[in-house]
């Protein structure tokens, strides 16, 4: 099976060349760290000759703040495994480099052995951790002829993907059978990894580690807008947000302007490469424009959008917010993470489209905690959040009491890969 997948994967690859050489060339997408990719391992990796490590993949920015406390637990329970992140994506890989230690972030490579068995050789991993959903069946594989152990770690099937993986069970049951552990975010999820199938005695429930994804408040670029932006100023940040919906949310904002002047949006997209073009549309909806990367921290943000520009610094400015709107649920992509603001008290809306995090949106929904808004209803929703002060904090101290209240999925994973790693040959564990 693994000779017919690879061969297909090639054929793939081969027929789909001329895009990835066109995103190169026009973008410059996908170009940086393609050598790593590749199976160059970069120099900075150092070579493991003692204790093995513990390699885990988090494709993108979500999942590299999912696992921080994970990671935090991991090398304080076992100082003698190094640990090792790798990601999909340009974002992800900069906040793991940021967070970790750029010796310990690299590109995951592509799913091909001549790829993958440089970084087995370097890392020498006792155990691979793999973030949500990431069933690649040579990194599997091949992990897993090496020796070592392998988990999938708040895990969930998306409601998308999930009839996708039930058609092709007959493929993936050999792939997951080769992995030790599943710890699934919710019941549910834990239904579907059987159901398209992972061995049932393999799997379980041990919740959502973004709840315990607390990031500071405080930040430089926090402390700075504190004192450029007006405390009178109704500030509004909407994240992670995507094409499509920047054009709805700027004109609700030009709506909500007619009433409150002196308004504040930082507008933060998902991808870097949709910077410039964002700016682009707010200036030619005669919005004025503050953009991070050309802001002096002396200079007083004037109202209107404060456009983020930079990769790793939406959390803390999510705590300055009066509003926080979690995007890519204007339009159908499934919705980001709303615990990000929802664990500074701040008041969470989103759209309709959040089947990406449909538990967490169920909690916040049932308890009260989360504005759910349309396109259509968008500057109406804004407006009354901000002319209604204690409702607003009242919506924002419910979302926070949910966050505490669902807290601890970190400590029951980083027990549950104990036995992995022993089971992989370690006898100098705590």
């Amino acid at each position: 099976m693994h000779i017919l997948y690879t061969l297909l994967l090639g054929l793939l690859v081969l027929l789909s060349l001329p895009w990835w050489i066109f995103q190169m060339v026009r973008s410059g997408k996908y170009r940086y760290g393609l050598t790593e990719r590749l199976g160059l391992a970069p120099a900075r990796l150092p070579q493991i000759d003692g204790p093995p490590s513990i390699w885990i993949h988090a494709v993108s920015v979500g999942e590299v703040l999912a696992i921080t406390r994970l990671v935090e637990q991991l090398k304080e329970k076992y100082p003698q495994h190094p640990v090792f992140i790798s990601t999909t994506t340009l974002t992800g890989h900069f906040l793991a480099g940021g967070r970790f230690g750029e010796d310990c972030a690299f590109f995951v490579p592509i799913d091909f052995g001549f790829a993958i068995r440089p970084y087995l050789q370097r890392l020498q991993p006792a155990l691979l951790v793999l973030a949500e959903t990431e069933f690649w069946p040579n990194l599997l594989h091949l992990v897993k002829k090496s020796g070592a152990a392998i988990a999938v770690v708040n895990a969930r099937i998306s409601d998308r993907s999930f009839p996708r993986y039930r058609r092709f069970r007959w493929f993936f049951r050999p792939v997951l059978a080769g992995v030790d552990l599943f710890l699934a975010q919710t019941e549910e999820d834990a239904r579907r990894l059987v159901a398209i199938g992972a061995p049932v005695d393999r799997v379980r429930v041990s919740g959502n580690l973004k709840f315990d994804m607390l990031s500071s408040p405080d930040s430089e670029l926090a402390r700075d807008l504190r004192v450029a932006i007006s405390h009178e100023a109704p500030l509004i940040v909407c994240g992670s947000t995507a094409e499509g919906e920047e054009v709805l949310l700027l004109a609700a904002f030009r709506k909500l302007q007619q009433e409150f002047p002196e308004a504040v949006m930082v507008l933060a997209p998902r991808h870097p490469e949709r910077f410039d073009k964002v700016a682009e549309l707010a200036i030619s909806m005669q919005l004025t424009l503050t953009r991070r990367c050309k802001w002096n921290r002396a200079t007083a943000v004037k109202a209107g959008v404060f456009l983020l520009d930079s990769v790793g610094e939406l959390a803390s400015v999510y705590a300055l917010a009066d509003i926080a709107f979690v995007g890519g649920s204007l339009v159908p992509l499934g919705g980001h993470n709303i615990l990000e603001p929802a664990q500074h008290g701040v008041a969470v809306m989103t759209g309709l489209h959040t089947f990406n995090f449909r538990e967490i949106v169920r909690i916040f929904s049932e308890g009260d905690a989360l504005k759910i808004t349309s396109p259509e209803m968008l500057a109406h929703d804004l407006g009354e959040l901000i002319r209604s002060p204690e409702e607003r904090q009242a919506l924002g101290k419910r979302a926070q009491e949910l966050f505490l209240r669902n807290a601890g999925a970190t400590e029951r994973t980083a027990q549950a890969l104990r036995p992995l790693l022993e089971k992989a040959g370690d006898g100098g564990l705590k």
